[in-house]
């Protein structure tokens, strides 16, 4: 044989092996990513969010008292948050205008907005979740900002398959703009208000998840992933049947969830490990974006 015609065939064959092996590898991370998502998933009600309330076109809008330190102070302010059923199109990922197009999918939408109020000036914080409506585990999309005095800091996570992808372009020095690689076996910290709402409450339910910290602050630093603990108990809120759910982020870091026992199981109250803490106000539905 040829040397040239050889050395032609042994990179042909070599490049069919390494094509070979890239494709097993592909298909074994799908399976592990698989594999963890069902063992969290025997915990929750997958069909949670396909009960006929939601087909109404209504919002539920829940506004809270709320708390969070900034500068070292408790601050107290006001915390709405919003769900509603959206319609997403593949092309843009985005809320559809075109009901005719056929590549539709549903998904619920959480939006998380506040202003928080300082001596020199006002936080804003909006952050918008979107978790797929079959799964209440599955987030599709989030994107979150902050905006005050100083600068405004905004980030993005989407579904990319076998990875998340963290999108980020904050105004501190060292952070910049930039993208990160997320294990795609986590819920976010930002959606537990959400997804835990979902659980199959029983007492002494207890399992492990990997929990991705809050993303609504105005730092783009790496993210933090905890090895957390959730567990259920029964309790009561102002005389009403309530679930509480504990979260054990780690040793030091524990936040609490109390959630109305009947549907639509409400988020009721949290109080979270680092101050970030919300007691229902009022609740209604309606649909916020119709103005006369």
């Amino acid at each position: 044989m040829r040397p040239n015609l050889y050395i032609l065939l042994l990179l042909w064959i070599t490049g069919l092996s390494m094509a070979c092996k890239h494709e097993a590898g592909k298909q074994k991370s799908s399976v592990n990513s698989t594999e963890t998502y069902q063992q969290l998933e025997e915990y929750f009600d997958l069909n949670w969010a396909m009960h006929k309330l939601w087909e109404n076109g209504l919002a539920e809008v829940a506004v809270y008292h709320a708390e969070r330190v900034v500068y070292n102070k408790k601050r107290t302010f006001e915390y709405t948050l919003i769900t509603v059923k959206e319609d997403f199109n593949k092309e843009h990922n985005v809320k559809t205008d075109d009901y005719t197009r056929n590549d539709l999918f549903p998904v619920m939408k959480v939006n998380e907005f506040c202003r928080i109020p300082t001596e020199e000036y006002p936080y804003h914080y909006l952050t918008s979740l979107f978790i797929r409506r079959e799964n209440p585990l599955h987030l599709h999309k989030m994107t979150t900002s902050s905006q005050e005095w100083c600068g405004n800091t905004f980030k993005a996570i989407t579904d990319e398959g076998e990875k998340y992808n963290l999108y980020f372009n904050s105004y501190f020095d060292g952070q910049s703009e930039g993208n990160r690689k997320l294990q795609k076996d986590l819920l976010l910290e930002d959606q537990l208000p959400y997804t835990l709402r979902s659980l199959r409450f029983r007492n002494g339910l207890t399992f492990e998840a990997n929990v991705l910290e809050t993303q609504q602050t105005n730092k783009a630093t790496d993210p933090k992933v905890y090895k957390a603990t959730i567990s259920t108990t029964k309790a009561d809120i102002a005389g009403a049947a309530a679930w509480q759910v504990l979260v054990q982020l780690d040793e030091n870091k524990r936040s609490l969830y109390w959630f109305a026992a009947q549907y639509p199981n409400q988020l009721l109250r949290q109080q979270a490990w680092d101050g970030r803490n919300l007691e229902l106000k009022k609740l209604s539905r309606y649909a916020y974006w119709q103005t006369e």
